[in-house]
């Protein structure tokens, strides 16, 4: 099965969020889609290519949460000359914008896909007297985490935060922030505004902690 351009070819367990394996091995299977409206909760992002033109077949890719609509679902896969066993396993053709991170297999870390990067919150503690107050975070601002403006704090669109919820390695639920970044090039789906040198400084002498959550967010060092 060969992809045609601007497309990517995959398949994607449709059953792989609904279960979560405790510490002593316990597999549990959740029911994510019960009086959950959330689909980037609910829905498999969890991915693999068959056919693609910038992303090399067998890699595992991070998906977006709605490219399993059954508009994008391929039926014919037997006569196409692949077979799949499990039902759960299902064949989509989506466009190559919704591939987000790839990685070759369980050994190697995420890659942003081309047009996109990866990023942490930026969250201002409490410095006051009471005890347990949760930092706040910063709206509108991301650490970069990955290409040209590693380390960096920008100034982003509004919205340009977008949770990736995936299952892990570990068989639990995992999240990644990524946001839309073209490097070197124009283009007007950019969500980088500028870089904060200002807020940057501050992030690096631990004055701003950064994080997904204001539960997690720690000082840079």
């Amino acid at each position: 099965m060969k992809h045609v351009k601007g497309r990517a070819v995959i398949k994607v367990d449709l059953e792989r969020k609904n279960s979560h394996t405790f510490n002593d091995g316990t597999k549990i299977r959740l029911e994510r889609g019960v009086e959950n409206l959330n689909r980037r909760e609910t829905q498999s992002v969890n991915a693999i290519i068959v056919s693609s033109e910038n992303i090399p077949s067998g890699y595992e890719v991070l998906i977006h949460h709605n490219s399993t609509h059954e508009v994008n679902r391929i039926f014919d896969n037997e006569n196409a000359g692949i077979l799949i066993s499990d039902s759960d396993i299902k064949l989509f053709s989506i466009p190559e914008s919704d591939c987000f991170l790839y990685r070759k297999d369980s050994s190697e870390g995420y890659t942003p896909c081309h047009g996109y990067a990866t990023a942490l919150r930026i969250f201002k503690p409490y410095s006051a007297s009471m005890v347990g107050v949760l930092p706040i975070v910063i709206k509108n601002k991301l650490y970069i985490t990955s290409g040209e403006l590693k380390g960096k704090v920008c100034d982003v669109l509004k919205a340009s935060d977008y949770e990736i919820i995936y299952q892990g390695d570990d068989d639990r639920e995992q999240r990644i922030i990524r946001l839309r970044h073209f490097e070197k090039e124009y283009n007007e789906r950019e969500e980088v505004i500028c870089i904060d040198n200002i807020t940057t400084k501050l992030v690096e002498k631990g004055e701003l902690l950064i994080g997904l959550t204001p539960e997690d967010a720690i000082k840079i060092n």
